[in-house]
């Protein structure tokens, strides 16, 4: 019999109900019981009034045994006191007393030696019994405890072994964690030669149109399905993110369709599985561009036999612009869940984010390949608002050498950050660099900030900026493009970026 198998709630009845003393019979635990029963003082009174009876019909004139050389009936108390304990004993002994006074001449002498002799071996066995009752109570109260938290024990063990088993299964259907697919997305949404040969592409397919059509034709042209004057944004690495998308969300077959002003293209921009024509009328197609919201069979406004694909998902940039439309003809059954439907919408709405700093983020990461993605996208953000609305933003380098009493100066500073501050930590064998950009600050900003930054320093260490030979670099964001901005400031602060 696999005991592997067997449910917790009958191996937990099977463990309650064993025997802790060993596999008494009935007659051995009625001899010798566990602990004292609420009938003690009944069965003491029986057993001595039962012996008593059968030694006054033994020997009618000496009920008691006194001279038959023994103290036999002795016994009885003897063993009244083992099972039940010293009062029990007592009361026995007394009852012999009793007993001597009934059936015996008021002028016959009291045996005294008889009775203080085995009242003395009646404590003593009672003293005993008391002893290793309470121990046995003692170890009896131990494994129920014991077996109780053996239960939970096998409980909680049987419950681990089916979540790892779960988590094994997950893992093979799910090999990647959110943080990976964030991560992924974000390369993915960035590609530099993918997101050139696209806008070389609608560069050269725009002069070709310029070039081939009038002001008519163009109007005209408008107006059909799949066709639009507005330019198409490039959708870099569409062929990976559909891979990857497929992987995660486990997708069998789905294309990519890019979104003109409303109207899915003819062509797919990706594909994973069998090809497919898209049905641009498709009842889930036009429920997902109207909502923006994914639309799959589940839809209750939209009939199951009207649609000939499982899921529509559309990728919609933060602000709000529908940039193209997934649409998934097959996948596992068990797959079609919510949890599943609001990784991919959660998934594609963090790539179409990507597309849309695209142009932010590329070019710092083209300057400097090793600039963080969420640095490098503030850094994008506040160039452009500094030239539109003139808001001015600055960035601070701190060069620290690179020794013991550096790099403690160098944490107490990331330490003392302001909260509104994005950091970015470089380190090299040489010196550790810490890049500071502070959104909103001037140079009277970064003055206060150094400030702040020396006295804490002067309190902690007892030193200034140049006496702990920390080099200070300032940037003002707009004068220049980001990314080259950056790279000169990393150089003037000793960096080989």
């Amino acid at each position: 019999m696999n005991t592997a198998a067997m449910p917790p709630a009958s191996a937990a009845a099977k463990t309650r109900t064993s025997n802790p003393f060993g596999n008494l019979g009935r007659v051995r635990r009625f001899v010798m019981p566990a602990v004292t029963r609420p009938f003690a003082i009944v069965e003491t009174v029986v057993l001595i009034a039962a012996v008593v009876g059968i030694s006054w019909l033994a020997d009618h004139r000496d009920p008691l045994l006194l001279h038959a050389g023994f103290p036999w009936l002795w016994f009885a108390p003897l063993i009244v006191a083992l099972r039940y304990g010293t009062l029990p004993g007592l009361l026995a002994g007394a009852m012999l007393l009793g007993a001597w006074k009934l059936f015996y001449p008021a002028t016959d002498p009291w045996p005294v030696m008889v009775f203080v002799g085995g009242l003395l071996q009646t404590v003593i066995a009672g003293h005993f019994g008391d002893t290793w009752g309470h121990r046995a109570a003692r170890a009896s109260t131990i494994n129920d405890y014991l077996n109780d938290r053996l239960v939970a024990i096998t409980n909680s063990h049987y419950l681990m072994r089916l979540s790892h088993e779960r988590l094994e299964k997950d893992l093979l259907s799910k090999p990647t964690t959110l943080r990976d697919s964030i991560t992924e997305l974000r390369r993915l949404s960035v590609t530099p030669d993918e997101l050139g040969q696209n806008a070389a592409a609608a560069s050269a397919g725009s002069a070709h149109a310029a070039n081939n059509s009038g002001p008519a034709e163009n109007t005209e042209q408008a107006g059909q399905p799949g066709a639009s004057a507005a330019p198409l944004r490039a959708l870099p690495g569409a062929h990976g993110l559909l891979e990857f998308v497929a992987q995660v969300c486990q997708i069998e077959v789905a294309a990519l369709y890019p979104v003109r002003n409303g109207r899915l293209g003819s062509e797919a921009a990706a594909r994973v599985g069998d090809d497919f024509e898209l049905a641009p009328n498709d009842e889930l197609v036009t429920h997902a561009i109207r909502t923006m919201s994914v639309a799959h069979l589940k839809t209750e406004d939209i009939p199951a036999a009207q649609s000939q694909y499982l899921v529509c998902a559309p990728l919609v940039s933060a602000d709000g612009q529908l940039l193209a439309m997934l649409v998934i003809k097959r996948m596992p059954f068990l797959s079609l869940n919510f949890d599943n439907l609001q990784l991919l919408l959660v998934l594609l709405g963090y790539y179409a984010d990507g597309v849309e700093h695209a142009s932010l983020v590329e070019g710092i990461l083209a300057a400097v390949p090793g600039c963080p993605y969420d640095f490098a996208l503030d850094l994008g953000r506040l160039t452009r608002l500094q030239r539109d609305a003139g808001i001015a933003s600055s960035m601070v380098a701190l060069a620290f050498p690179r020794d013991e009493a550096g790099d403690s100066l160098f944490e107490h500073v990331i330490r003392r950050r302001r909260a509104l501050d994005l950091m970015w930590p470089v380190q090299t064998v040489s010196q550790s660099v810490l890049v500071n950009l502070m959104p909103a600050t001037d140079t009277t900003g970064i003055d206060g900030y150094l400030a702040r930054i020396e006295t804490s320093l002067s309190a902690q260490f007892n030193l200034d900026l140049e006496s702990a030979r920390i080099g200070v670099h300032t940037l003002h964001l707009g004068a220049m493009e980001p990314g080259p901005a950056l790279h000169r400031l990393l150089k003037r602060s000793g960096l080989d970026v």
